[in-house]
């Protein structure tokens, strides 16, 4: 009696489904998935969200995959695009909130916001009728209102200093680049410094602009900081690849048992690919970021310094769903032109781990000296031309290894930066003087040579520490003087003139690896060593 129940039961739904009893199903052919969703949605004693179900069951499957097989819902798939699209449509403004008021750092240049007279230093209102200043609103949702469709208008409310009443600015939205160079400028006589933080469609037009500009200044030399650069687009990677890289030459290939091999080969002779090159990386530097530093290095192109980089190397291919939704799914690996394969090694279905792979390897001692990463003869390659040793088993290792300095870090510096007291007292305080900085030091350059953070500001930042919930700590002050100096300082310089800025104050302070990369870059006979 309970079978025949049963019996009953699988042919309702079975009728239900559209599945017709004429053919029984073959093992092949049965979707289980949709089987078990409409069992759910007809028998469930309580009203459920098949669309809900179905995203559940997708997330699930997902998990039992590689660690960078993801679903991402229409929200998260349109925040997952933007940085790789390179622009977006919005008013054109850099902004920090200081005490829930949002405050504008800077215009973006020749951006609607620029364009009808937005000032740095305005504190933002409203957007048309919606609060965004003294509600405790998330960053992410005032992103929201202040983008939108190219064309659209916008009122801001602004309220700005010395002007006794709010100004109402009419903006019409437009696109907004977003820009992956964070800095480019000479860090010493005929050494050009370029810091890519991601690829997205612009980066190689990006790159390019910056090289030529370099070049104009007498550039002979370069530092390529990928450093925390996460990744992108593989097309941008290939691209920046072939700049220094000669005709047919392999600069990554996939493999997969369904899809086969593919290679990437430079098309023609780049136009830097005789300049000395040395690559800065860290463990933060991945996808993307390692395939052009593994394709340098296995052609003996650049030097690379740092850390072993973080060891993704999985192709993901979107596929996209009707409502925006989107799967990214693992259906490849990269290569580097040698054979090493990046991608490090993990277990299917634990994500977990995977995750924490940063943390054993800081544990394990890894990020302080390289004789604690050790290569058995199997993960041995040799590179293309001069047959130097490296090594697979996953991420890329650098050449020179550059130990992790925490000799200036502290836990009072740890605090301040956590509480957010930096950018926040920097910003106030570049509100305040921004006119007078401005006059008196006049150039970039002349900011960079003569400004001082003295006692007097020294105090004033301390003080802001206590206020924010920073107890002082002379000892603390004292390990950490020279990087918390160098980044105020470095912050109001960014918020004064552009990124290029901070990094050419705090690189030389606080960046053991940009310290270690200037000396090679500089010293022919070193960097000509390494490549031998």
């Amino acid at each position: 009696m309970r079978y025949i129940r049963l019996l009953l039961l699988v042919v309702a739904v079975v009728a239900i489904s559209g599945i017709g009893l004429a053919k029984p199903a073959t093992v092949h052919d049965f979707d289980k998935l949709t089987f078990a969703k409409r069992i759910i949605e007809s028998y469930y004693l309580d009203s459920v969200d098949g669309d809900k179900l179905a995203e559940e069951a997708i997330i699930a499957m997902l998990k039992t995959l590689d660690p960078h097989s993801a679903y991402s819902n229409p929200e998260e798939t349109k925040e997952l695009l933007t940085p790789l699209e390179g622009n977006f449509s919005g008013i054109g403004i850099q902004f920090n909130m200081l005490n829930d008021t949002l405050v504008v750092i800077q215009t973006t240049s020749g951006g609607p916001s620029e364009k009808v007279g937005i000032l740095p230093g305005d504190r933002i209102l409203r957007a048309d009728t919606t609060a965004i200043s003294g509600v405790k609103r998330q960053r992410s949702e005032i992103i929201k209102t202040l983008r939108g469709p190219k064309g659209t208008r916008v009122d801001i409310t602004v309220e700005r200093r010395n002007v006794k009443e709010p100004i109402v600015f009419r903006i019409t939205r437009d696109d907004i680049p977003v820009n992956s160079v964070d800095a480019a400028f000479m860090a010493a006589p005929g050494v050009g410094y370029l810091r890519l933080s991601r690829f997205s469609e612009t980066s190689v037009e990006e790159v390019g602009d910056a090289l030529k500009k370099l070049e104009k200044q007498g550039m002979k030399r370069l530092l390529f900081d990928l450093e925390d650069n996460g990744g992108g687009l593989l097309g941008a990677a290939v691209e920046i690849a072939e700049m220094f890289l000669d005709k047919n030459e392999l600069i990554t290939y996939t493999e997969s048992p369904k899809l086969g091999t593919i290679p990437y080969v430079s098309r023609g002779k780049g136009r830097y690919v005789d300049l000395p090159v040395v690559v800065m990386v860290n463990q933060y530097s991945a996808s993307a970021s390692e395939i052009l530093s593994g394709a340098l290095q296995d052609h003996d192109r650049a030097v690379i310094v740092g850390r072993r980089t973080f060891g993704k190397g999985l192709v993901q291919r979107p596929f996209p769903f009707p409502d925006g939704s989107m799967i990214r799914l693992t259906i490849s690996r990269y290569h580097t032109p040698s054979g090493r394969v990046i991608q490090k090694p993990y277990e299917l279905g634990k994500a977990e781990d995977y995750a924490a792979d940063i943390k054993t390897r800081y544990d394990h001692g890894e990020f302080y000296s390289a004789d604690s990463i050790s290569f058995p003869d199997s993960l041995k390659y040799t590179t293309l031309k001069r047959q130097r040793t490296v090594y697979g088993g996953g991420g890329i290792m650098p050449d020179k290894f550059v130990a992790l300095d925490t000799t200036l870090y502290s836990d009072y510096y740890r605090d301040l930066m956590a509480k957010g007291v930096f950018n926040s007292f920097c910003l106030e305080y570049t509100t305040d003087h921004r006119k007078e900085l401005l006059k008196k030091y006049g150039s970039e350059e002349n900011f960079i040579k003569k400004f001082d953070v003295g006692a007097e500001l020294i105090d004033a930042f301390v003080a802001r520490g206590e206020k924010d919930g920073v107890p002082a700590d002379d000892e603390g002050f004292k390990r950490s003087r020279d990087l918390i100096v160098a980044i105020i300082k470095g912050i109001i310089g960014r918020d004064l003139y552009d990124t290029s800025t901070y990094f050419r104050i705090v690189n030389p302070i606080v960046s053991t690896v940009y310290q270690a990369a200037l000396e090679i870059i500089t010293t022919p006979d070193i960097y000509d060593g390494y490549l031998e």
